[in-house]
């Protein structure tokens, strides 16, 4: 099985505030559906990791624990690549998934649905696991589809905030060029250099150049064509 091109690694940069308020999703939907586990999973490089695990009993799974994304036969995988809904009762009679690794860990009931980013690629997965068979209602099924949504909120929260950072950067960076280029240049009368702040004389070309995002390309205009090329039929009357 491949995962999907759309799987992909988040850019995004998680704060303490939200992953703790993931830590109060897993553990409720651990206490709430009387199971050992609940997740939130996330694709990291060329893995799936666990990136938010219940604090509730008998869990065995740890935060940073990774395993390879392709191909690895996790339940996760299939969630990314199919970017739906998987619940298995019971993995030990279903010969899709009963030799999938997390049988190893005596978890042999899932469900789970993708968390995805604001661009549409996989962020990762939001999960329970029960030692025992478990087909869940679909209560418990609405009622984690409701903890997904709210984890791709703060995920388009953060997004946004991130985006209007580097926008708030690039403004600062126009409006710092803006005053440079606005005030009073000393300019020779003459051969028309402009001096800089630490008194030398530089070609206007390369002081606007040094002091924004402008690059010239040279050309000659008509006026100056006609007096210096009279011969050349290369500019208009």
């Amino acid at each position: 099985m491949m995962v999907s091109e759309n799987a992909a690694n988040s850019t995004i940069e998680i704060s303490d505030p939200i992953i703790q308020k993931w830590q109060t999703v897993v553990d409720t939907m651990a206490e709430i559906f009387n199971v050992p586990a609940g997740l939130i999973m996330r694709i990291k490089k060329d893995d799936i990791e666990v990136f938010v695990s219940s604090q509730s009993e008998g869990n065995p799974y740890k935060v940073g624990d990774k395993e390879p994304l392709i191909g690895s036969g996790l339940y996760c995988e299939y969630v990314i690549n199919t970017k739906s809904k998987l619940l298995v009762p019971d993995a030990r009679v279903d010969d899709k998934w009963k030799n999938n690794p997390d049988i190893m860990l005596d978890m042999i009931s899932y469900l789970g649905f993708p968390i995805m980013l604001p661009d549409g690629r996989a962020f990762g997965t939001i999960c329970v696991l029960d030692k025992k068979a478990n087909a869940y209602s679909n209560t418990y099924e609405k009622l984690i589809m409701q903890f997904r949504d709210l984890t791709q909120w703060h995920l388009e929260l953060l997004h946004m905030n991130q985006s209007l950072g580097e926008k708030n950067k690039l403004l600062s960076d126009y409006i710092s060029e803006i005053k440079t280029l606005r005030g009073i240049l000393p300019i020779c009368s003459y051969c028309k250099q402009i001096r800089d702040d630490k008194g030398y004389w530089n070609q206007i070309e390369a002081y606007i150049e040094a002091h924004s995002d402008v690059d010239f390309s040279h050309s000659i205009c008509p006026k100056c064509a006609k007096k210096h090329y009279p011969d050349m039929d290369i500019y208009d009357d």
